[in-house]
């Protein structure tokens, strides 16, 4: 059954990451070996090993040449990597239509020490809400191709690499003329990135690194998830081995130099040895564990194996910050890291060399003149006195390098004892080096691992909180003294229970910061319900036409600053014959604010689209009820090249009881927008006719009135969709 699931997971996680959630993909492909029980069965364990490897690297026919590509060395002094949202207010600031690439990397060097390489991600969660695809979104960001060029060439001014990501699930919006692999590869040079991360993929195919070749392209490929589930070791006999499910999967690891390490849930004390970087030393991996609230066993991992670490926190808009005390360690560990940048690559690393503490771990990384040694505390209690026993070198001497101290060690015969603390849940580090080595570069790491030290992790504020929004205010109107042509009246109500649910896919681990946060709420979530006061107001029948945002352009001769996209489907100032009645699109948030504004209204509030749809009556799902009739709404496209959106007025039977037209099935409709420190986003009602088909990781329908879209908002050229329009209201006296 196990082998099955192997076969059908990827398939599932192509097409339905949910789905694959739903059987528990991460607790099925572990990518960690567990290791012995005791100091007495490290010997034996280190033999199985040794044969697991010897024996695994046979079995593919293992080539790690490609480990020695000089263009590609790099990624092993790649330590601290993030995944960001290129909607991340500290990336790119609209009002100024500029990338912050300083800004962005400031904040970070200040909280945790910076970073080494980023993946920029400027598709999921907004992909498919029309028939965009990845390489269109990569487009539309601000400055198109030229500005992402540019905003690279900031990153790799500061030393850090660029990553963007392989949708190797779209499928379903504007197909492309080039197979993926190569239409990538060819883009990434176009741009001068450096890496390519494989959403979803348990490994990034062969036919990437074969475009990269006929390019002559070299490019760190980087699958998200990773296959290898090794058996626990069990010591019966001494022919005892290894020999993990999945071992032919592994083959990729030969051309994918990263990947992530989904190390969790991990229930152990015993800290878990990466099966990637067992089988290759080399291969650097990522530590992901994006919606954990305590990092600390993530970078318990991180250190005890030698390698990198994911510091996710702006994840499809929800910001997951990383705490204080965390971010200190952080800061420590790739200090560490940093000052040995060749040393974690060792072939000679050796997890799990005996310790004389309780619930303390360590790794040997030896070198041509020097060996660290990493520890963790796995325990709740600090732990002080000997830590290790090292055989006594001649010409060696020992430096605490966690805290910046020289050790002095005791000699017991053919041993030396290293005494040393480390606190609760916390690390520690040896240097044992010549002494013929040490020289100034040395004494000024001390010195700063010493500052460090100064202050104890555990003094750090440690507790998480989710980062409050503000919803963007909307001005209102002047009164409308009389029924206004093609407005609806909708009457007062001082007991309406509003009750909103958001469709996002993901961000259920953090109930408390995912979704929107409304003015009497006192962090943002996912479903609101609320009992207000609704004023009386107008909203229009009809979303706003072609031909009534003409008669606007032709008053005012608005032109936005950020002109990519704006109104696409138009040629020559006008819209196409026959498309008079039919929703504007193509227009951003901030287009649709200046039509209203010359109007003399406004966009609704959330609950006041909501209010006149259900007309005030909470239980009402669709327009005329409470049961879904497709007769009554546009058809649905889920084809590559949909068709445009439909007339206003095709479909009188979906009108709701006050007459409201055209609310649901044909174009989302703009309403409130909401910002923290780090994302803004708008909330869509409506759910357009649209929504491509392959996966059911494109944007969601949310055709039922109480549901909303949660839509990430960077800048007019990416923000705009063939799919959103907007109509508006107006106040009453």
């Amino acid at each position: 059954m196990k082998r099955i699931l192997y076969l059908i997971i990827p398939m599932l996680l192509l097409l339905n990451r949910s789905a694959a959630q739903a059987v528990g993909y991460t607790s099925l492909f572990e990518e960690v070996f567990e290791g012995p029980d005791q100091n007495k069965d490290y010997q034996a364990w280190h033999m199985s090993m040794d044969q697991w490897r010897e024996t695994t690297r046979r079995s593919i026919d293992y080539d790690s040449s490609q480990y020695n590509n000089r263009e590609l060395e790099w990624i092993n002094s790649s330590f601290i990597y993030v995944q960001m949202m290129a909607h991340d207010r500290y990336f790119y600031d609209p009002l100024s239509s500029t990338y912050t690439v300083d800004r962005y990397l400031e904040d970070l060097e200040q909280r945790y020490g910076g970073i080494d390489a980023v993946l920029i991600w400027p598709t999921y969660p907004n992909i498919g809400i029309d028939n965009r695809n990845q390489f269109d979104l990569l487009h539309d960001m601000p400055g198109g191709i030229e500005g992402v060029k540019k905003m690279i060439g900031d990153f790799h001014s500061k030393g850090v690499k660029v990553f963007f990501p392989i949708m190797i699930w779209d499928n379903g919006t504007r197909k492309i003329d080039l197979p993926m692999a190569l239409a990538l590869v060819k883009e990434m040079k176009r741009l001068g990135a450096d890496g390519l991360n494989g959403d979803t993929m348990f490994g990034v195919t062969r036919e990437f690194m074969a475009a990269a070749d006929s390019l002559d392209y070299p490019l760190i490929f980087q699958p998200e998830l990773s296959i290898g589930r090794p058996q626990k070791f069990t010591q019966k006999k001494e022919t005892d081995t290894l020999e993990g499910d999945g071992v032919s999967k592994l083959k990729p690891i030969e051309w994918n130099l990263s990947s992530w390490g989904y190390f969790f849930p991990y229930e152990s004390i015993t800290p878990g040895v990466s099966v990637y970087k067992w089988l290759e030393p080399s291969h650097q991996v990522f530590v992901t564990n994006r919606w954990a609230r305590d990092k600390t066993d993530d970078l318990q991992h991180a250190f005890f194996n030698g390698i990198g670490y994911n510091a996710w926190e702006n994840i499809w808009g929800v910001w997951n910050q990383i705490t204080e005390r965390d971010a200190a360690a952080i800061k420590r560990i790739s200090t560490i890291y940093r000052s040995f940048p060749q040393i974690w690559k060792s072939k000679q690393w050796r997890p799990y060399v005996p310790t004389l503490q309780s619930r303390v771990y360590a790794s040997e990384f030896p070198g041509n003149d020097r060996t660290i040694y990493t520890l963790i505390n796995r325990d709740s209690i600090p732990r002080e006195g000997v830590q290790l026993e090292l055989p006594n070198k001649i010409g060696a001497v020992y430096y605490d390098i966690w805290n910046g101290k020289v050790l002095q060690p005791e000699k017991k015969g053919n041993k030396v004892l290293l005494n040393f603390p480390i606190e609760a849940h916390g690390y520690g580090a040896v240097l044992e080096i010549l002494k013929e080595s040490v020289d100034g570069t040395i004494d000024r790491f001390l010195k700063k691992m010493h500052d460090f030290s100064n202050r104890s992790l555990s003094s750090f504020p440690g507790k998480w909180g989710p980062l409050p929004q503000k919803m963007v205010e909307i001005q209102g109107t002047s009164p409308l003294l009389d029924k206004p042509e093609g407005m609806i009246y909708v009457p007062e109500n001082k007991h309406y229970e509003f009750i909103s649910n958001g469709v996002m896919i993901e961000g259920n681990d953090l109930p408390t910061a995912v979704g929107i946060q409304h003015p009497w709420e006192k962090h943002p979530a996912r479903s609101q319900q609320h009992l207000m006061s609704i004023k009386a107001f107008y909203i229009d029948k009809y979303p706003v036409t072609n031909e009534q945002y003409k008669s606007f352009m032709d008053a005012t001769g608005y032109e936005p600053e950020d002109k990519h996209n704006f109104l696409k489907d138009w040629d020559n100032g006008t819209y196409p014959e026959g498309w008079a009645n039919k929703p504007v699109t193509w227009v951003s948030i901030e287009d649709a604010r200046a039509y209203a504004k010359w109007a003399g209204k406004r966009l609704p509030h959330e609950w006041e689209w909501q209010y006149a749809a259900q007309g005030g009556n909470k239980d009402i799902l669709y327009p005329w009820g409470r049961i879904m009739d497709t007769t009554r709404i546009p058809s649905i496209d889920s084809t590559r090249t949909p068709r445009a959106v439909t007339d206003v007025d095709i479909f009188p039977q979906g009108a709701s009881s006050l007459g409201i037209m055209d609310l649901i099935g044909n174009v989302w409709q703009w309403t409130d927008e909401y910002r923290d420190e780090h994302t803004r986003a708008a909330v869509l009602k409506g759910g357009g006719f649209y929504r491509s088909a392959t996966s059911d990781w494109y944007f969601p329908r949310a055709y039922e009135l109480n549901k909303y879209g949660k839509y990430l908002l960077m800048a007019p050229s990416i923000d705009r969709s063939a799919t959103i329009g907007f109509r508006c209201v107006g106040d009453t006296p």
